[in-house]
């Protein structure tokens, strides 16, 4: 550790001033060194977060020959002020950028076998080291990450990825090169794969230790570094949440200002300044959606042999796909079971799965009606129907959507749906966001925060449900149209 602290104090800040850790940074770096496989810091903004990602990199980049080192960011404009801060350690810190001997370029038959110690080449977002090692600096949302093998993969603000799928791919090839991965982040919105994963770290924790505003849990694989206002401290209360951003350049009058600021708003204080999970109120059900769908979750076995009501969701390529299940319970509320179907990098869900689980489905319970969008299910549907299952086309119009969404928010709100504890399931129904239209409103896919597929089949699987005592016509009568 204290190499690692006499070297970074050799880097240069754009202050013109050298970088000193502080001992919370030193804290989590300890447990890196220590050789954990993945490692989690998740503390508010502006703690330096950026600055400790492109330090690290580029020491490891120094001491592991051959390293790889993928920084994933969450956009193309997180990915350039990560290269920026890292370009610029290396551009100011004298020893970063002085000529070296290069043995590979002289074992390439080079002439000049001097060549800088790293060089950065701007337009690729990447950073070459004279001893073979190399930082790529790239936008998660590029899906160009898939083939690396990191010897230290680095995941830049994870709450702002549209899901961990990246990290797991990751921190799937990490034994190959004996490699390991750090999240440096933000708390995210609760339901989030990022919050629902960062959940699952609490719930398998073998120790957790608690300093007031900070909490350190290990695993057999994890250790999370956590930096938060406390449950029992107030917001507002400026102290308690100095506490809880250990940088030393940020102070009391600091805090204060930025609170009384006209353009702050609660939800940013209270996710971002004190890192605790918020939901923005811009969701579809409203600024309690995640109170709410948790008083929903009151577990039930589905009655084999009894009525249900099917809705699917299907994806082409990158999305998820979805089948939502509904029964009613004895006290005549509709009671949902999903099942969620993810593509593995660039290859898309099979729908002969999907159509197989359909089977199952109508063979175990009687299945009154599986409403589907035809636009990547009509020919699966056709053999579907063909076999004997009550498919019901529902095309995504507004109009159509505008009815069923509308039916499942007022359902949702007043109580009348049920759901088993399903981390994913609940992901997919408090990323959505609304769009709204002169008669009310639909669910934006590109607009929300992840995936929704799960929210728009339960949509269609209640929309059925409700209209149950409305004869069900086939699929492929009047052209497979059914007038909703």
């Amino acid at each position: 550790m204290s190499h690692f602290r006499d070297w970074a104090a050799g880097l240069i800040l754009d202050t013109d001033e050298p970088w000193h850790l502080q001992r919370f940074q030193t804290d989590f770096i300890r447990d890196l060194f220590a050789g954990t496989p993945e490692c989690w810091l998740v503390i508010p903004e502006g703690n330096g977060k950026t600055t400790l990602l492109a330090g690290l990199a580029l020491y490891h980049c120094e001491f592991r020959p051959f390293a790889v080192v993928p920084v994933a960011a969450a956009s193309r404009e997180q990915a350039e002020i990560m290269y920026r801060q890292a370009e610029g350690f290396v551009l100011r810190s004298p020893r970063l950028h002085q000529l070296v001997h290069s043995d590979i370029q002289a074992a390439k038959g080079k002439r000049k076998t001097d060549v800088p110690r790293f060089l950065c080449l701007e337009g690729y977002r990447r950073i070459n080291h004279a001893d073979g090692g190399r930082i790529q600096v790239f936008a998660a949302d590029d899906r160009t990450g898939d083939g690396i093998i990191p010897t230290l993969g680095i995941i830049d603000e994870p709450h702002r990825q549209r899901d961990l799928s990246l990290y797991r791919t990751w921190s799937g090839k990490l034994l190959k090169r004996e490699g390991q991965i750090a999240a440096i982040s933000t708390s995210g919105e609760p339901g989030s794969d990022f919050e629902l994963t960062r959940r699952r770290i609490h719930e398998a924790a073998e120790t957790t230790k608690r300093r007031g505003s900070f909490t350190r849990i290990t695993t057999k694989r994890v250790v999370l570094h956590e930096w938060a206002v406390p449950d029992g401290a107030e917001p507002t209360d400026i102290r308690a949440v100095k506490r809880a951003n250990p940088l030393k350049t940020i102070t009391v009058p600091m805090l204060r200002e930025k609170l009384a600021s006209p353009t702050m708003t609660m939800h940013h204080w209270l996710r971002f300044v004190c890192n605790r999970p918020t939901q923005d109120t811009d969701t579809w059900l409203g600024p309690d959606a995640v109170s709410i769908w948790n008083t929903a979750e009151q577990p039930l076995e589905f009655t084999a042999g009894a009525p249900t009501w099917v809705g699917v969701d299907i994806a082409l390529k990158r999305d998820t796909s979805a089948v939502v299940a509904l029964q009613r319970r004895d006290d005549d509320r509709w009671h949902a079971h999903c099942r969620i179907w993810a593509p593995e990098p660039g290859t898309p869900v099979d729908t002969t799965d999907i159509m197989q689980y359909l089977r199952e489905m109508a063979a175990t319970y009687d299945v009154e009606a599986v409403s589907f969008d035809p636009r990547f299910f009509d020919v699966p549907a056709k053999y579907l129907e063909d076999e004997g299952l009550p498919m019901v086309e529902l095309p995504q119009s507004v109009e159509r959507m505008t009815v069923a969404i509308g039916g499942l928010y007022e359902a949702i709100l007043s109580g009348k749906v049920t759901h088993d504890r399903d981390d994913v399931f609940t992901q997919h129904i408090l990323n959505a966001v609304p769009r709204f239209n002169d008669r009310g409103f639909t669910l934006a896919k590109s607009k929300s925060r992840g995936h929704i597929d799960a929210t728009i089949a339960l949509s269609l699987a209640l929309e059925r449900a409700q209209r149950r005592d409305i004869p069900t016509p086939s699929v492929y009568e009047s052209r497979g149209i059914i007038t909703v």
